[in-house]
């Protein structure tokens, strides 16, 4: 039985290795044409690559969120409303200056740290441009890169909520109680700067990180903010209950991971309400409200 599980264990750690393989073959071939075509001067991929690749996966899918709230379409998404009957629809005045922040906030401060952010990675040591990591490198500094971000976001944006500090900085961004997803880096540039775009660079920055891997971690950054700022928890989408939580009470839930609001018991309030019970992914398409009524809370 050994024998048969040992051989059955070295043929699909090769086939898998084989695939990594090929799959690592194919996406360097993509980037060597993505070379080729705009060129590997690494200030210019760091900065304006950067710069534009971030706001375009933002706006993209900030953009279908936007579209769902101005126009309450598709109808059967309703459902899935954390806050049912907020920004049904969304006021276009509110929404206005939401975009007009939010664009400020990714060129006027998102270019300048962008480049900040290049020489730092130039004293750590720029990695070749024209060679991609391999998967197995990606994995763990994706890895690397969530534990940063969820030390640097805690811990910042919990400074951001100090009494003598609040109403000066991140009371803009809390003014969207019941937020949308284009809301995520609505909020003053310091805040930008110290909560939104320091702490995932963290791990870029201390693992070296090649460019192409620091889009990869970015985008997914930005998925996971506008998500968590949607005002939807919808079927097969990691939950969004804790930070929306945390734009309905202001006290709880500071982290991304929930890992140390928990160590820190800054998660209490959330642990007591109906909203904890729906904070997982939901893999049917039963709406959360449905599953676990509010009727039904001890």
């Amino acid at each position: 039985m050994d024998e048969k599980f040992n051989e059955f264990s070295y043929i699909y750690a090769r086939h898998l290795q084989s695939f990594w393989g090929a799959s690592g073959d194919f996406w360097q071939s993509q980037w060597d044409k993505f070379i080729d075509k705009f060129g590997d001067d690494p200030m210019i991929l760091w900065v304006f690559g950067t710069t534009i690749f971030t706001m375009i996966v933002y706006w993209f899918v900030g953009g279908i969120y936007t579209f769902m709230d101005l126009t309450n379409r598709p109808a059967c998404l309703r459902k899935y409303k954390i806050q049912p009957g907020t920004n049904e629809p969304v006021e276009a005045g509110r929404l206005l200056k939401v975009i007009w922040s939010v664009i400020c906030n990714q060129i006027f401060v998102g270019i300048p740290l962008a480049y900040g952010s290049y020489k730092l990675m130039m004293i750590r040591g720029l990695s070749d441009i024209r060679e991609l990591p391999t998967f197995h490198w990606v994995c763990f500094e994706l890895t690397v890169c969530i534990l940063m971000e969820e030390l640097g976001f805690y811990y910042s944006h919990r400074l951001l909520h100090h009494k003598h500090i609040y109403k000066f900085i991140h009371k803009r961004h809390h003014e969207w109680t019941a937020p949308i997803s284009v809301t995520a880096i609505y909020c003053h540039p310091i805040e930008h700067i110290f909560s939104n775009l320091l702490p995932p660079f963290l791990g870029v920055f201390l693992m070296g990180s090649h460019v192409a891997t620091a889009w990869l971690w970015f985008a997914l950054a930005i998925l996971s903010t506008l998500n968590a700022h949607s005002g939807y928890h919808l079927p097969f989408f990691p939950s969004p209950e804790a930070h929306d939580f945390h734009h309905l009470k202001f006290n709880n839930c500071f982290g991304v991971l929930g890992v140390l609001d928990r160590l820190h018991g800054t998660d209490s309030l959330f642990r007591n309400t109906k909203s904890y019970a729906r904070h997982i992914m939901m893999l049917s398409f039963v709406p959360p409200r449905d599953a676990f009524p509010d009727s039904t809370m001890k």
